[in-house]
């Protein structure tokens, strides 16, 4: 297993996580079967956000003192009061349900905002009791870190700016990434994933993944499958569909995320998505789903890679994504980020200028230029 930094948090995640909203409703078994074989496997993030009892006591019962190795996300303001999913910014209710939480797992890693989507969430959160709920929990040591869930890259950017949140859950592939901040993705989820509505990626999707990398805040994804129409024949928006691999590996090289929380059901999905980890780089590349569209992505960088090897040894995604950060705000680059800069065992200054990566680049990025502006700003 890998594992990476969760923002600021101190904590370090595998990059491979469960959401384990799928195992809702299954039997005993069937939920210590795939619990076991995530703990097997080096798993160590868990998304808790069902706010049924069953689910979470075997999760709890099938996790037993194995608790201590893993962290999980546990999610303030998920009910089922209708007997369903549902939010509640009731702070009774909230209580009932997030407590119940706490005595089944001790304590909670991640103490999550729930579903702050529309600028209504936002002042239910925000100019109400319930984040000073939340600040309180971590206060006591009930919740180690406080983040919050999110669809709405302009809202979760509002929230970010609050300060408040140390991490971020938030849906990340490519087709969400695509749509226009304005459409409600969860709407297009639940219907037609309409390629019409393409493009090229959003800019305030960028924006806030790049937010959170400046920031220190850590990104854990979910919809990574996009709920499976992305690598359904059937239903899939692109000209292919994509495979699990190709959309862990598109979340992953987004700025600050962390893990990538998948729904597995069974030990047999989880250890078939854990082989990502010996995937060969063409069977991570998801580059050609991409450019099979309006190419919008011109002159951009998508962190594909499909411009390696690099005979100097660079990493250009690598060393590509740490200048888009630069380029916010050259004055106050974060530490953090020329701290990973000066990590890269070869950086942008080590560039012979052959021109390989442009000529293999689907998207006509001036890597060159870029590499020489890396070294200008970091070395």
């Amino acid at each position: 297993m890998e594992y990476r930094e969760i923002g600021k948090t101190g904590c370090r995640g595998s990059v491979i996580g469960m959401g384990c909203e799928n195992l809702d409703g299954a039997p005993y078994e069937q939920v210590s079967d795939a619990i076991s074989a995530a703990l097997e496997q080096g798993v160590n993030m868990f998304d808790v956000f069902m706010p049924g009892q069953e689910i979470r006591e075997n999760i709890a019962k099938a996790m037993g003192s194995r608790r201590k190795d893993v962290m999980i996300q546990g999610h303030v303001g998920s009910t089922d009061v209708r007997e369903q999913y549902d939010i509640s910014r009731d702070l009774p209710t909230v209580k009932q349900y997030f407590e119940n939480l706490l005595r089944l797992f001790g304590y909670i890693d991640f103490g999550m905002m729930f579903f702050i989507d529309s600028q209504q969430d936002y002042k239910d959160v925000f100019e109400t009791g319930f984040a000073d709920y939340v600040l309180r929990l971590k206060e006591n040591g009930d919740i180690r870190h406080i983040g919050f869930s999110s669809h709405n890259p302009v809202t979760a950017a509002r929230v970010v700016e609050t300060g408040l949140p140390e991490m971020m859950m938030f849906s990340v592939n490519p087709a969400f990434d695509l749509y226009p901040a304005e459409t409600n993705v969860l709407d297009e989820l639940h219907s037609t994933l309409d390629p019409t509505a393409f493009r090229g990626i959003d800019p305030r999707r960028t924006a806030l993944y790049q937010l959170c990398q400046q920031r220190g805040l850590g990104i854990t994804v979910m919809k990574t499958l996009g709920a499976g129409k992305l690598i359904s024949p059937e239903h899939t928006p692109f000209a292919q569909p994509m495979t699990v691999t190709q959309c862990i590996h598109y979340a992953l090289t987004r700025p600050a995320v962390a893990s990538v929380m998948l729904g597995c059901r069974t030990g047999a999905e989880v250890r078939d998505a854990v082989r990502y980890l010996d995937a060969t780089d063409e069977e991570r590349d998801y580059s050609q789903v991409l450019s099979t569209l309006r190419n919008d992505f011109r002159g951009n960088c998508v962190y594909c890679s499909h411009c390696q090897p690099c005979p100097s040894g660079i990493d250009i995604a690598a060393v590509n994504k740490y200048l888009d950060i630069a380029r916010l705000d050259q004055e106050n680059i974060p530490p953090s980020i020329r701290s990973h800069y000066a990590s890269l065992t070869h950086k942008g200054g080590e560039c012979i200028e052959c021109g390989n990566c442009e000529a293999r680049c689907p998207f006509g990025v001036a890597i060159r230029q870029n590499m020489a502006e890396a070294a200008r700003i970091f070395e």
